[in-house]
């Protein structure tokens, strides 16, 4: 398996400065601040990152394990909110909603809830991130 590659710059105070974060790809080269990620500056930040990632993570889990069970070809949109606060440490992730909404024919909703909770508790992603709180939400509809 490969090792991926990503790297941030910063300059400045925490208060003033201003960083660069970019993928080893090439794919994204975004610049992040302070008020991008405590406020409602526009731009991106780490936690917005980790949210796409684990949204794209668990999809791709969720994909595998319908796969597995015979479910080709579903379609999936999962989105996370992750909420960073202040805490007695410091300023910590303290949670991840997921949420996921599925169009896929030939599984009972019992089934797509037990396979959609396999995915969020073993995406690479949910893993690396145990010591969070990671709630999910799934919703199956029934493909024409």
């Amino acid at each position: 398996m490969p090792t991926r590659h990503a790297s941030a710059l910063w300059n400045g105070s925490l208060q003033q400065g201003t960083g660069m974060m970019s993928t080893g790809s090439g794919v994204l080269k975004a610049p992040f601040d302070t008020g991008s990620r405590l406020g409602d500056k526009g731009g991106t930040n780490p936690d917005e990152l980790i949210g796409a990632a684990h949204a794209g993570c668990f999809s791709m889990a969720l994909s595998m394990l319908l796969g597995e069970i015979g479910i080709d070809n579903p379609e999936i949109n999962s989105d996370a909110d992750v909420t960073i606060e202040q805490t007695d440490g410091g300023l910590a992730i303290t949670g991840i909603a997921l949420r996921t909404r599925v169009k896929a024919k030939g599984i009972s909703e019992d089934e797509f809830q037990d396979v959609a909770k396999a995915a969020k508790d073993n995406c690479p992603v949910s893993k690396a991130l145990a010591g969070t709180k990671i709630t999910l939400s799934a919703e199956l509809e029934t493909a024409a």
